[in-house]
């Protein structure tokens, strides 16, 4: 066989490379590393972010959010990513101006989103969307899924822990202690989906729920 039809050969038996699963990405315990690492995992396509245990992530500014919907202090996700901690909290700090802990962007909102976020032992706490809606996570047609998690201490206008009109999941998580100016206070789903498992709504004002019909199930 000539050295030609060897090499040949080889390109046609040798086997295809597997891609390497994204590696797990290790956040330290400060605003700028959360900000940069989520926008390095949306540049991504997504990614896995472990975050700080037992850390408190105090957001001073907003890094996130548009015009039309106002501040977020987180970048908003644009791809599937899934924050891990335990005990952990992300939070707008004391004396920040006005803004909600994060905004999940879905095709229906940006065409280019695709959105979804993960949150699991994760705490978030202290968003103030203001006239706005989802003082703690706005799902603009993204998936929000919570294991584990808390939204509380939260404001809007609607939704003062979260907003969602497109598909919303918690499991054994809880929303309490957040406030709406008008309908909502611990959710508000506009459209969509909400499915609650183990997961208290309550201590809410002006109530725990509210939606357009039909309502959220089981709260």
């Amino acid at each position: 066989m000539t050295v030609s039809g060897a090499l040949a050969l080889c390109a046609v038996t040798a086997p295809t490379a597997q891609a390497a699963s994204p590696t797990p990405t290790l956040v330290p315990c400060n605003e700028g590393a959360l900000v940069s690492a989520i926008n390095t995992a949306n540049a991504a396509g997504g990614g896995t972010l472990i975050l700080a245990p037992f850390c408190t992530y105090s957001l001073t500014s907003a890094h996130g959010g548009d015009v039309a919907d106002g501040p977020s202090g987180l970048p908003n996700i644009t791809s599937p990513i899934s924050l891990t901690g335990l005990g952990t909290v992300i939070t707008r700090a004391a004396g920040a101006d006005p803004f909600r802990i994060i905004e999940v962007d879905g095709p229906s909102h940006e065409p280019s989103g695709q959105g979804q976020l993960t949150l699991t032992t994760i705490t978030i706490r202290n968003g103030d969307a203001e006239d706005g809606v989802g003082g703690g996570i706005a799902n603009f047609g993204g998936h929000v899924i919570l294991t584990a998690s808390t939204v509380r201490d939260n404001g809007a206008d609607l939704g003062g822990g979260i907003y969602t009109d497109n598909a919303l999941t918690l499991t054994a998580s809880g929303v309490h202690d957040n406030t709406a100016a008008t309908d909502g206070g611990g959710i508000y789903k506009n459209s969509g989906s909400v499915s609650l498992l183990a997961s208290p709504i309550v201590h809410n004002t002006p109530n725990n729920c509210g939606a357009n019909p039909p309502a959220v199930p089981d709260c």
